[in-house]
């Protein structure tokens, strides 16, 4: 946890200089009260001093504006060196002194998955904002509940599973729906396939979200060469129109969804220091405290910059004493920055390492990373004034 490092008693005598001596700087701080166990002013802001002064001043009689002058004890605060650390460090704190109330304080809602529920006997995927413990398969986040609807229906024309929230009897009686009707559902309500025939079409579907779609793409592609090896190429003409399909699903899919336990990246920030990179680093959906990049005394070690990056993305098992809960809560937070726009920084994802299963076995793009790196210590230039088109020029 990033805690708030720096503080000043708010003393009325002294006023001038407390407001003297406070950067202004982004930060996060808390106004701690004078009574005991009084509730403790929580925020964030792009600049302290103008804020703290806001606050804290004599208040305006006219003014219906917050005012903790009188109630005002000390002040805690922490620099931030972008707006991602400080939506992170004021998560942490705000889970810290509201457990309760947090996520309202934050406005902050859980996030829009992907769910194939593994354990039903008949599995089906839809979407949720829920995290369970238990035999699921969970794929995202996404933008926003409408962003998944639309993945999901699009991207199970391609698959038979069930749709409906029925419970399955296996009836022959039963007449089944519009998507049975269409065949586009394999029916295991009426009993219009085998059991291990249903489990075979749900392993496609996990196997097509675990690869981002490169599964069921490879499948079609072995298909289409060997349809026209045999030179019938009326069948590749058709397997070709279904890759196509495939390409146009996926065309729509961010660079964020994916199987949770894949969701390996790290997110690079500008920090406080000078000539600092802030690093986080996200194992399976989580995020890590980051860790600092920090160039000027790297210059005299003797080890290379990506030396340092592979020790510090070294494979790890989850913390297993990480709830659910917040799981979620990470995975909003990392949602809200990567689909917000303006998005300040740059993040990297790990690809697996040749294992079927996906696992700890991770591969980094360092080379990029570090000119990540380069990017936000040195930002660009203004453009010249010569490049600009002469005024009254059409």
């Amino acid at each position: 946890m990033l805690p708030l490092e720096c503080g000043q008693e708010f003393d009325l005598s002294r006023e001038e200089e407390f407001f003297a001596a406070l950067p202004p700087r982004p930060a996060v701080f808390a106004i701690e009260p004078k009574q005991e166990g009084a509730q403790v002013f929580l925020s964030r802001t792009a600049d302290l001093r103008r804020r703290l002064e806001r606050l804290l001043r004599p208040p305006d009689p006219s003014s219906k504006r917050l005012n903790l002058r009188a109630v005002a004890a000390r002040i805690r605060y922490r620099l931030t060196g972008s707006p991602f650390e400080q939506s992170f460090v004021l998560y942490n704190l705000a889970r810290e002194l509201h457990p309760r109330r947090y996520r309202d304080f934050l406005r902050l809602r859980p996030p829009s998955l992907l769910k194939l529920n593994l354990a039903g006997e008949y599995p089906r995927c839809y979407v949720t904002r829920r995290i369970l413990s238990g035999s699921a398969f969970y794929f995202g986040p996404f933008p926003s509940r409408k962003a998944a609807d639309g993945f999901s229906s699009e991207f199970l024309n391609l698959f038979k599973i069930r749709r409906c929230q029925i419970k399955i009897r296996r009836d022959p009686t039963f007449p089944g729906c519009i998507y049975s009707e269409m065949k586009m559902c394999l029916a295991p309500c009426f009993a219009g396939c085998s059991k291990e025939e249903y489990d075979l079409e749900v392993g496609r579907v996990k196997e097509f979200l675990a690869t981002c779609g490169a599964s069921l793409t490879g499948e079609f592609e072995r298909e289409r060469e060997t349809a026209s090896e045999s030179l019938d190429f009326e069948r590749a003409a058709a397997v070709h129109k279904k890759t196509e399909k495939v390409s146009g699903v996926l065309r729509g899919l961010p660079d964020l969804p994916r199987r949770l336990e894949d969701l390996n990246a790290v997110l690079l920030h500008l920090a406080v220091e000078q000539n600092t990179i802030a690093a986080f680093h996200v194992r399976a959906g989580r995020i890590a405290d980051p860790f600092f990049l920090r160039f000027a005394e790297m210059q005299s070690q003797p080890r290379s910059i990506e030396a340092i990056l592979r020790e510090k993305l070294l494979p790890a098992p989850g913390d297993e004493s990480t709830t659910n809960h917040v799981l979620e809560d990470h995975l909003s937070l990392l949602a809200r920055w990567f689909y917000g726009k303006p998005r300040l920084g740059e993040i990297f994802f790990a690809q697996p390492d040749g294992s079927p299963a996906g696992g700890l076995t991770t591969s980094w793009p360092y080379r990029r990373i570090i000119r990540a790196c380069s990017r936000l210590l040195v930002p660009p230039a203004p453009p010249s004034p010569e490049a600009a088109p002469p005024s009254g020029a059409s």
